[in-house]
Parts: C-alpha cells; sequence; structure tokens
C-alpha cells in the first residue's frame, strides 16, 4: 500500500480500533500457479493479546479453493477499510483564491500481514465460529449462540467450513484525512462532509476531527 508519511498511522490502539471497526475484511494471497492473486471477502476477528501485533481469525466454505491457495502460500494479507468519501475541490477555501485544487477521495485502511495457518479440527473451527458470533451477537437485547443449535447440526456445519488463522507480523496503517492541505482546506472539508446526507461522508468528517 502507497503510504507517504502524511498519511501513516502507526499508533497501535488506532490501528486495532479501525480493525476493529470494519465489518468485513479482504484477505488476499498470492497464486500458487504464479497467476493473479486470489481474494476472500471475510469477517476476521482480532485477539490482541497473541503475538507482537495480535492474531486474526476467520473462516471460509470449504467449497471455496482459496483455503488450499493460502495453504500453500503460507502468507497473507489481510486488508481492513474504514470511512471512505470523495472530496470535492468545491470544499477548498483555497479554490477561490488561485483554482489550483482537483478532487481527492480520503480514507482509513490496515493492512495486517503475516503467516497464515489453515485449520480443519473441529474443536477448532467450533472455538472460532462461537467467537466472531458472540462478538456480532452482543449488541443484541437476546444474543444468540453456536450452543443455541443442536449439537449434531452444528457439527455437520462445520465440516461445510475452513478455519483461517493470520498471524500478524506487520501491521501498516493510512489514514488519507487531508493532512496534507492547509487548515482552512482541511476545516472546510470537514464542514463540507459533516453537512452530507451521506452517512460515509460524515463518517469521515468525524475521523478528520478525532485527529
Amino acid at each position: 500500500m502507497y503510504n507517504p508519511p502524511a498519511f501513516r498511522e502507526d499508533r497501535p490502539e488506532v490501528l486495532r480500533e479501525i480493525m476493529r471497526a470494519a465489518r468485513l475484511a479482504l484477505i488476499v494471497s498470492a497464486a500458487p500457479d504464479g497467476g493473479a492473486p486470489e481474494a476472500t471477502h471475510l469477517p476476521l476477528t482480532l485477539h490482541e493479546n497473541e503475538g507482537p501485533h495480535g492474531t486474526l481469525y476467520g473462516h471460509v466454505a470449504k467449497a471455496n479453493p482459496h483455503w488450499k491457495g493460502l495453504a500453500a502460500a503460507g502468507m497473507a494479507r489481510a486488508i481492513f477499510t474504514g470511512p471512505e468519501a470523495y472530496v470535492s475541490p468545491s470544499l477548498y477555501p483555497s479554490k477561490q483564491e488561485h483554482e489550483r485544487v482537483v478532487p481527492t477521495w480520503n480514507y482509513v485502511a490496515v493492512h495486517a500481514i503475516g503467516p497464515v495457518e489453515v485449520i480443519e479440527d473441529a474443536e477448532r473451527l467450533h472455538a472460532i465460529v462461537s467467537r466472531l458470533t458472540d462478538r456480532q451477537e452482543a449488541p443484541r437485547a437476546e444474543p444468540w449462540a453456536v450452543t443455541d443449535a443442536p449439537e449434531a447440526f452444528v457439527a455437520a456445519q462445520l465440516k461445510g467450513i475452513v478455519g483461517i488463522v493470520l498471524r500478524i507480523e506487520t501491521l501498516i496503517g493510512k489514514r488519507k484525512l487531508s493532512q496534507n492541505r492547509s487548515e482552512a482546506d482541511r476545516a472546510g472539508v470537514v464542514a463540507g462532509l459533516a453537512a452530507s446526507a451521506d452517512p460515509a461522508d460524515r463518517a469521515v468528517a468525524e475521523a478528520m476531527q478525532a485527529g
């Protein structure tokens, strides 16, 4: 990921929050035959206390051939995307001064890179899906748990998935939020995006204000 110094984000607590907030990640690995990289969209659960940067857990359908590619590659990159929005030149006060402005896109992203392990053991798979389910169900008034389903049914479902464990060795964080613009231009972008009817635009304004 191209990451100029002005946009680099190295604070561990900020990177972890971006990863936790992402509802869906993208895991990418090299193709075993040297072809185009393989990629799968999937939710990933971060376990912060495992390893120097944490460990990611997820699962894919056994029918998805990417798990074999992951096993062959041995390394993978998980991509987490945060708030993003188009930035119009009209939001910059400097446009009125010299017109030397162009559109851009503000966004937040984290890439987690490390060795990947494929899991087929039923007990470990059960733990992976249980953790993911518990995290997603936590806000509900009556959370559903994997143990609510019949044991035999769950066992049969586990045979159709493969677990993915990525132990993070490298974390790359990027918050491209107009840091390369003047304070006046940044304020103009915040005001413009905050006034937008699109929740995604307003989320970027909030990220810019958070610093």
